[in-house]
């Protein structure tokens, strides 16, 4: 049976929310769809995850379009030019290329463990609360003395390694790749703007991956309309969330989220203790 169309909005929003703020999409999304009553252990609502996610990946990239649009064309000038390769945007282009290995290959190699055993309300619940320590450590360990013209492909390889933090739900990818920036002494806001920069090719390969290996499920289950109403939803939804995320850094600590994961964690964690809850169902 089809998912209905306003189940498909309430993702849509919840996703586009939550994909690039440090709090954890997916952990939200398996929260959402377990309060919906939905099935997340079958390959449909997990195409449907996926592809939504789209929507938001596609909202990072019309948002980064000039940033995007000179890191491929420093890339192609420096495949033909040596001095092409001294360029600020080369550096960007093998930042991006390296910092996406990581979670390529870990994400291929676990996709089966990742979508199933990990989609489970302990691992969300673990996840925000253990996570938050990782984040409140970078906060107060990293001197953010160093811009964007400094970053070296040392940083893409941890920013890459940190990244992969994020296939656990509950953990968030930019509550990952933002620590491991600041961890590294980048400033706030070019962690930021390189966890968008990072995650545009790692989630747009998801999520067009499961479109082609499952898109036999998400017909037979969750219905084609339904994805593509999600998919514009969250993509609306993630353009003014990536603006404003990129204004709120710029002035605060991503500490300030903290707080609310943790007291989502507990409260996770309590439905499940208790039972016979929506969430534990």
């Amino acid at each position: 049976m089809p998912l209905a169309l306003w189940k498909a909005i309430v993702l849509g929003i919840v996703e586009g929310l939550t994909e690039f703020l440090p709090v954890s999409s997916t952990g939200h999304l398996t929260i959402t769809e377990k309060l919906l009553h939905m099935d997340i252990s079958g390959p449909g609502p997990t195409a449907f995850t996926a592809i939504i996610q789209v929507g938001a990946i596609i909202a990072a990239i019309i948002y980064f379009r000039r940033d995007i649009w000179r890191i491929i064309r420093g890339f192609v000038a420096g495949l033909f030019s040596a001095e092409a390769r001294r360029s600020p945007d080369w550096r960007l282009a093998i930042f991006v290329i390296i910092g996406t290995i990581p979670i390529a290959i870990v994400g291929l190699a676990l996709k089966h463990f990742i979508e199933n055993d990990l989609r489970s309300l302990w691992v969300v619940a673990v996840g925000l609360i253990a996570w938050s320590a990782v984040m409140v450590f970078a906060e107060h360990a990293a001197t953010q003395t160093r811009h964007e013209d400094r970053l070296t492909n040392s940083d893409a390889i941890v920013l890459g390694v940190f990244q992969v933090f994020s296939l656990i739900p509950g953990v968030s990818r930019s509550g990952a790749t933002i620590s491991g920036g600041l961890l590294r002494d980048i400033d706030r806001v070019t962690a930021t703007r390189m966890s968008f920069l990072l995650g545009i090719p790692a989630l747009a390969a998801a999520g067009g991956l499961e479109a082609i290996s499952d898109s036999h499920q998400i017909a037979d289950t969750v219905g084609w309309a339904p994805t593509a109403v999600g998919l514009v939803v969250s993509f609306i939804v993630g353009y003014i969330s990536i603006a404003w995320l990129l204004r709120f850094v710029a002035r605060h600590s991503i500490v300030w989220f903290v707080p609310y994961r943790l007291a989502l964690g507990a409260v996770i964690i309590a439905a499940l203790v208790i039972g016979g809850t929506s969430l534990s169902s």
